[in-house]
């Protein structure tokens, strides 16, 4: 068998796993383990084609699912054909502008950054951490793929905020991004659809999920993304507020009596599509009551407002030819109303959405989906985990 990655996400209260050839991309597992530290903490995979599932016990976590993947999941051949360990990691701060192998000097920096990822980045540290105890022939063959290294080639005027200039430069406030890996892999793929080179493609990406966010690629390189200091700026998302006036957390402070974690559990937790139908995060209820009830088409409908604002924005920003705008993520590859409701607020940029297309390009399938001679938008189903299992390759392989 060729040589394999493994690639680990880990979560506050769940791992998503896989392993991969880098080379030819075949997946050759791919898993999740979720409620963590719960009683119903479970796990499912997916191997040569198989599923399973399995309960892991009251309590269990990260390194009681990882032990759990080694004795019960993988077959022997698998076990020796791992020869790499991929992981990723939502916020490298500025430090990492590119995929590196794990040293103490690396950890304490994922570290140093967990104030503006406070969920993800510890929980990436126990990852790192799990899989050296339990493949230590493998320490030094650890890599970590940033969220926030493809955005680093944003300009200053891109990424500052206009707040005194010392917190900037002091305690490193500016806008990061997210989502990176995401929005590196499908406009490389744009690229590659369109018949430009990956260096001079000029895409504007959608990666939309429970989180979401929208990227300017020009040149091949970001120039700006919707998420700034942390992922809770900019789009509407499942349970994230996105933009809103700085000031409503003054108003809900003073005015409201909440307490700063309360209104960070607000903004975080509660708002966002959840907000707004006060029924769920769940895309899907919003499309499928979306002309039944009117949470459900006031939430789809903000939802998609917002979303051609960012993509409106990042037209004049590009400045020059735009080749597509791209659609991926969860939403983004399997909702066509989200896209037709979007792409009809830019009709003034002559975008023609084709109905066959849309509907067509959906569960895993891609595709253009405006109308022959018009400007184009796409899907483009979106590949982390090979973007992670070949810069894991490329270090230490």
């Amino acid at each position: 068998m060729s040589k394999l990655v493994l690639i680990l996400n880990c979560g506050s209260s769940s791992l998503k796993f896989a392993i991969l050839d880098p080379v030819s991309g075949d997946e050759k597992l791919s898993g999740l383990a979720e409620a963590f530290y719960l009683p119903e903490a479970r796990i499912k995979w997916k191997i040569h084609g198989e599923k399973g599932n399995a309960d892991l016990g009251a309590g269990a976590a990260h390194s009681e699912a990882l032990k759990f993947i080694v004795e019960n999941v993988l077959t022997q051949e698998l076990k020796d054909s791992i020869v790499a360990i991929g992981h990723r990691i939502v916020h490298g701060g500025e430090k990492f502008t590119s995929s590196v192998i794990v040293t103490d000097e690396v950890a304490k920096g994922i570290e140093d950054a967990i104030q503006f990822a406070p969920l993800h980045n510890p929980a990436h540290l126990i990852g790192i951490k799990e899989a050296f105890n339990i493949f230590p022939h493998l320490k030094d063959k650890n890599v970590v793929v940033f969220d926030t290294a493809f955005h680093t080639t944003m300009p200053e005027e891109a990424y500052l905020y206009a707040l005194p200039y010392s917190l900037y430069k002091e305690h490193g406030i500016r806008r990061y991004g997210a989502h990176g890996t995401s929005h590196y892999f499908v406009s490389r793929e744009a690229a590659k659809r369109l018949g430009v080179a990956e260096d001079k493609v000029n895409v504007i990406t959608c990666h939309l999920g429970n989180g979401g966010s929208v990227s300017a690629v020009r040149h091949g390189e970001c120039i700006d993304t919707s998420m700034g200091l942390t992922p809770l700026e900019g789009l509407v998302m499942g349970t994230r507020s996105g933009d809103i006036d700085p000031a409503i957390v003054f108003y809900l402070y003073r005015n409201l009596g909440m307490s700063m974690d309360e209104v960070e559990e607000t903004l975080v937790k509660k708002s966002g599509l959840l907000g707004l139908t006060e029924v769920t995060s769940d895309c899907r209820y919003a499309e499928d009551n979306y002309e039944k009830e009117e949470p459900a088409r006031r939430a789809l409908d903000v939802y998609c407002y917002r979303l051609a604002k960012y993509i409106g924005s990042y037209m004049a920003v590009i400045g020059e030819r735009l080749d597509a705008i791209v659609f991926t993520g969860g939403i983004g590859e399997n909702s066509a109303h989200v896209r037709e409701i979007t792409l009809n607020h830019l009709k003034l940029f002559g975008y023609n959405i084709d109905t066959e297309k849309n509907l067509a390009a959906r569960f895993g399938n891609e595709g253009i989906i405006t109308k022959d001679n018009t400007p184009i938008a796409m899907v483009i189903p979106t590949n982390e985990e090979l973007v992670i299992a070949r810069d894991t390759a490329r270090l230490c392989i």
